[in-house]
């Protein structure tokens, strides 16, 4: 299993998670161009693009979508415009060749919002973002996983701090806003386990967080709960630059 973010943040999200025969594209709210030099970086273009999942219909996840045609794309109902048989639902396993994907219940003010849960050969990805907390009923199906990508979108003084207005940040806070470098790091401590050798955080703002607050939210908690983080691989997603992780 192998994933390159193109880009994530308040700007624009797009990453793919691939193999040798399969190549799945997550959200694509970002330009043509930004998609196709992101694709080019792992030798990729748009017609290796077997399947596109959105997890929501904000316009930085979904402002591509018409790149592609309806067969290629899912989604839960009312994201996008969809083929009746590509609406996804909870609480099935679906299969996209390599991959088999079931859908994750996330809380954000869209319309029909959701993460992933991708798992291939004995790998298992979890990708939660835009979310203000995790249900009870996702956190169940992410425990032990290889791999997470998950969001840590603001420190909370920053955010408290910042000119923005107090409704976005009453928004952000809330149940159905997004999720702090505090609680990001609060929920993995409680997830993580001995099969769990990668942690991506995602959509981090530009104005009320950097990656090393958000780093070093993680490292503490991760200290005060006594988990050593020798063994975890932390990284940032960027907006603006893609990364490219070899998952193993």
């Amino acid at each position: 299993m192998k994933m390159h973010i193109i880009a994530s943040g308040s700007k624009g999200n797009a990453s793919i998670v691939y193999d040798d025969s399969t190549c799945i594209l997550i959200d694509c709210g970002i330009s043509k161009k930004r998609l196709v030099e992101g694709l080019k970086e792992v030798k990729k273009a748009l017609n290796d693009i077997d399947f596109v999942l959105f997890t929501h219909n904000h316009i930085d996840h979904i402002l591509g979508e018409s790149y592609f045609s309806l067969d290629k794309k899912y989604a839960r109902k009312g994201t996008i415009n969809l083929l009746q048989n590509h609406e996804l639902i909870f609480n099935h396993i679906y299969t996209f060749k390599d991959f088999q994907v079931e859908l994750l219940e996330t809380s954000h003010d869209a319309i029909a919002p959701c993460g992933f849960l991708f798992k291939n050969k004995n790998e298992s990805l979890v990708y939660i973002t835009d979310s203000g907390f995790i249900p009870e009923s996702t956190f169940k199906l992410i425990k032990d996983k290889t791999y997470y990508f998950i969001e840590s979108n603001h420190d909370y003084d920053m955010l408290i701090n910042s000119n923005r207005p107090l409704i976005l940040k009453k928004r952000i806070l809330s149940d159905y806003g997004h999720l702090s470098n505090y609680q990001s790091a609060t929920y993995m401590s409680l997830l993580i386990g001995s099969d769990t050798k990668e942690i991506i955080l995602a959509h981090l703002s530009e104005e009320c967080n950097t990656p090393n607050e958000a780093l070093n939210t993680y490292y503490s908690i991760f200290k005060n709960e006594g988990i050593a983080t020798s063994c975890i691989k932390i990284i940032c997603a960027k907006q603006h630059e893609s990364v490219d992780l070899w998952l193993r």
